[in-house]
């Protein structure tokens, strides 16, 4: 059965995701912990199943146009899903349903949240930046840093659900600065597709996962991201941006704050699994 309130919630998340282009994971699992009071855990599993299939229909359509560089896709795919199958393994013998993991993922959360709204007001001016003061990597290099974004971007969704977004479209930005944006768009988007997927499996072995909440996300998030992206030419971006910025900055700062001792205690609790 579709919950209102969470249809309600995704078609918000799908409206600001089509206007703005920011993943919806830095969106959905911030609201799924701080409003719905879901654990962090389940809320992160939650959200990786959802965004595998709201990032299927948007490769799908990139396919479609012809605008996803495999051989991109396939390097980052080469680090994110080594180092997300190693996370999932390392989380798995923890109790996810514990405070101390759920203060883990939220402290990891809000770092990852903290990046994403520097990258939505910077990200621009960096890769200005980056582009007048760093020299063009060979080839070779090229490759080996877009596999080393992978693994940190594998680390990081399959911890928290973000990074899939605003983070990796800046990291290809500065990797690959002849490509075209729809390009490199299209293939930060088909990349996330078999990060989420394996990411979002491995939490739903753990049990970390609500089927219920994701009927009723996209239900909502589907008819949203249409007419978020419907109003995107009409809406001035870098206004909205700023304000989603902002608000991610608070949201991130509330996580950090509340939760400073996440890491003392997951180690402790790590610990003392490894021993048992």
């Amino acid at each position: 059965m579709i919950d209102p309130l969470y249809s309600l919630s995704g078609f918000a998340v799908g409206l600001l995701v089509g206007m703005t282009g920011v993943g919806g994971g830095s969106l959905m699992t911030p609201l799924l912990i701080l409003l719905f009071g879901i654990h962090p855990a389940t809320a992160v599993g939650t959200d990786l199943l959802y965004a595998a299939a709201t990032k299927t229909a948007g490769s799908l359509m990139h396919g479609f146009a012809r605008s996803i560089d495999w051989r991109i896709v396939r390097r980052l795919a080469s680090g994110s899903v080594p180092a997300t199958c190693i996370t999932l393994l390392i989380l798995s013998k923890l109790n996810l349903d514990s405070e101390a993991v759920g203060n883990l993922i939220t402290l990891v959360l809000g770092f990852a949240l903290f990046v994403t709204a520097s990258v939505l007001v910077l990200g621009q001016p960096i890769v200005e930046w980056y582009r007048a003061h760093v020299a063009t990597l060979s080839e070779r290099r090229t490759a080996l840093a877009t596999v080393a974004v992978g693994a940190v971007l594998g680390v990081l969704v399959s911890i928290s659900s973000v990074g899939a977004g605003a983070i990796g479209v800046v990291a290809l930005m500065l990797l690959y600065p002849s490509l075209p944006m729809v390009k490199i768009v299209g293939s930060d988007i088909a990349h996330a597709v078999p990060l989420t997927l394996i990411a979002g499996t491995g939490h739903w072995m753990m049990g970390s996962v609500d089927w219920h909440i994701i009927m009723s996300l996209l239900a909502g998030s589907l008819p949203g991201i249409f007419v978020g992206s419907y109003f995107a030419i009409r809406v001035p971006e870098r206004a909205l941006r700023l304000v989603l910025a902002t608000t991610l900055f608070i949201v991130a700062s509330r996580m950090v704050y509340d939760h400073a001792t996440a890491a003392s205690a997951v180690f402790t609790a790590f610990s003392k699994r490894a021993v048992e």
